[in-house]
């Protein structure tokens, strides 16, 4: 993507911003999924039991669900899991799904995201998945087609889909009930979320969805990752500069890695971050043993979280991979309408 095409991306998307409100979401095709805040609990609900209902079809069933329906993935950065889950998942579905990158069409030649998004639904596109490196960029798109959009992830603003896997994850792990959910769900949980959490779309998507179910969520990093005012901080949340007292509260400890394509002008020292706030497996062993380890990725080996600990017997990062398949054929079929 040229410098050009990001900056006429940029100014577009983020004019919307500061218009992007919890009672906005009306003004959006159903079942778009643009932000934790547009999800109530009710909502969250609908999602694991249909979430639920899938997981007990067969691999014939999936392929009727959506079979005919035709689906768009609009990446402006670059994604493993998400991308890929969300491609398998619309073809376990049935449905037809067409890539479109920032390297390999017009948006390298400036194109914007308004008439981008007008050209897929003119060739036939019934929903979008978007990834943005604006926040608000998913809204907009919303707004200017008039399909469902579901934010694969916008900038450091939002990212809806991970935090359900990761809720998914957690009342796996936990042992509870995982097809549905309500406010009091998380009781007595404490997630502690530690890392780069200033530039976190993910920290910012679980702070809101799980103090709303009951958890407590605790927020650990140093200041030049978490800013007293990163997140307007709201009930069930706290921030905590001390990784091992943090860890010595948590039930799940979820590991963030530091976003270095976000850093310019942040002078941060690696080596004093390493040993304050690295999950490692000597650290967990003699203050949680028991606590559940989770990381959205991708993983920086050696930095955030070491390899032992990543692989070992409490990480729960690949399942959290596999529920993000089974989270996204739900927001799929909740997007496309389709009973199931």
């Amino acid at each position: 993507m040229t410098e050009r095409a990001k900056r006429a991306a940029t100014r577009e998307a983020g004019a919307d911003l500061l218009s992007v409100t919890p009672a906005d979401c009306s003004a959006y095709a159903a079942g778009s999924l643009l932000s934790v805040e547009h999800l109530s609990v009710a909502d969250v609900a609908e999602i694991l039991a249909m979430t639920a209902r899938l997981e007990r079809m067969d691999a014939a069933q999936w392929a009727r669900v959506l079979l005919g329906r035709t689906v768009a993935l609009l990446f402006y950065e670059s994604s493993t899991r998400t991308r890929t889950s969300f491609e398998l998942a619309a073809k376990s579905l049935g449905a037809t799904t067409t890539l479109v990158s920032d390297k390999s069409s017009s948006i390298e030649k400036g194109e914007s995201l308004k008439d981008t998004g007008l050209t897929l639904r003119a060739l036939g596109a019934e929903a979008i998945i978007l990834r943005h490196p604006s926040s608000g960029a998913a809204s907009l798109l919303a707004r200017v087609t008039g399909l469902p959009v579901l934010n694969a992830g916008d900038g450091m603003h939002q990212h809806p889909s991970q935090a359900l896997l990761d809720l998914r994850t957690i009342l796996l792990r936990q042992g509870r009930d995982a097809s549905t959910v309500d406010a009091k769900t998380l009781d007595g949980i404490t997630v502690v979320i530690t890392g780069d959490i200033l530039h976190s779309r993910v920290a910012r998507s679980n702070a809101m969805l799980l103090p709303r179910l009951g958890a407590r969520v605790v927020l650990c990093g140093p200041p030049e990752l978490l800013p007293e005012s990163a997140l307007g901080l709201g009930t069930g949340i706290e921030i905590e500069r001390d990784f091992d007292r943090a860890l010595a509260r948590a039930d799940v400890v979820m590991m963030l890695r530091i976003q270095k394509e976000r850093l310019a002008g942040f002078d941060l020292n690696l080596a004093e971050f390493i040993e304050r706030y690295q999950l490692s497996a000597e650290r967990l062993a003699a203050i949680a043993p028991h606590v559940l380890v989770m990381h959205p990725g991708p993983i920086i080996r050696g930095l955030e979280i070491t390899g032992e600990v990543a692989d070992g017997a409490q990480s729960a990062i690949e399942q959290q991979v596999s529920q993000g398949l089974a989270i996204r054929r739900a927001v799929l079929v909740r997007a496309l309408g389709v009973k199931a």
